[in-house]
């Protein structure tokens, strides 16, 4: 038993000292840094305690990058995946055609964010060359409309642009999986409810929203950390401008991080944005365990 032991232990190694030179050490240094006045180029790195929280938490667009970061959370905690339940209930029905349907909508989802981005800019959103340019003229200047003749140019409406291009690229993503969740459904539950005259809303609500919640509830905690950690299509389409207006929390760690060399305050505001994480992640365990008592 002892020499069977040894053996797990010896297969189990590399994936531990893995996880602890990826994850562990990193994080560890990381909430250090947090509480020192390090620039991220000397050697010298000196305590000061709580005073880059206080510093962060003093300005105004760390406060103004935590709401965007809160929009860009609910906008994607509904929209894309009011989006991937519709499509996957539509696809359920559907015979050898699905797996087309799905590759087609996997196909933003491989592709790399800057190929996204730049597809955007320069085909559709770019109010000179791009497709916008046959829409921008219908809207006055003076119009309520006008900012979207050139809406990566608005403050007012730089964010939401950004998350519809973000959104375009995850969707099907979520299509896939929620389909791969309906299909474990038991097919005997829905000809029961078929035949008691159930109706697709019915269907919905009472057959296959119960089976695939807990993948609901997964996705709802990964969407939620990978939402506070979203960077590739804002610093690529609008770096977090204008005025601020799509800044999110890991661009305004990054500003401070490589342009400011505050290195201090950007690990506070990585300890920030982990908090989130871990707090949709401690929700998810919570409502888990309320399923296994019940």
């Amino acid at each position: 038993m002892r020499r069977w032991s040894f053996q797990y232990y010896l297969l189990l190694a590399p994936a531990v000292l893995l996880s602890v030179a990826v994850v562990l050490a990193p994080g560890l240094m990381t909430a250090y840094v947090a509480f020192t006045d390090w620039n991220g180029v000397s050697l010298s790195m000196n305590w000061i305690g709580t005073v880059n929280f206080e510093k962060i938490f003093a300005d105004r667009v760390f406060w103004q990058a935590l709401g965007n970061n809160i929009r860009w959370t609910l906008l994607f905690l509904t929209v894309p995946v009011g989006i991937g339940l519709l499509t996957a209930m539509l696809l359920l029905k559907r015979g050898r055609t699905r797996t087309v349907y799905q590759m087609i909508y996997l196909g933003p989802y491989v592709l790399a964010p800057v190929t996204n981005a730049i597809l955007w800019l320069n085909i559709i959103l770019n109010p000179v060359s791009g497709l916008l340019r046959h829409v921008r003229h219908l809207f006055p200047r003076d119009s309520p409309l006008a900012p979207l003749r050139s809406p990566l140019g608005s403050p007012d409406t730089a964010l939401y642009f950004v998350a519809m291009v973000d959104i375009w690229h995850y969707w099907g993503f979520l299509t896939v999986i929620y389909l791969a969740a309906l299909r474990q459904t038991p097919q005997e539950l829905v000809e029961a409810a078929t035949v008691e005259g159930a109706g697709v809303l019915q269907l919905f609500r009472f057959i296959y929203l119960p089976t695939i919640l807990p993948t609901v509830l997964l996705m709802f905690v990964i969407i939620t950390i990978f939402s506070f950690l979203t960077f590739e299509y804002v610093y690529i389409m609008t770096g977090g401008g204008p005025a601020h207006g799509s800044e999110m929390l890991s661009t305004y760690a990054y500003t401070l991080a490589f342009n400011a060399l505050q290195y201090g305050k950007a690990a506070a505001t990585g300890l920030v944005m982990s908090f989130f994480g871990l707090a949709a992640s401690m929700f998810y365990v919570w409502m888990s365990r309320r399923e296994v008592s019940a």
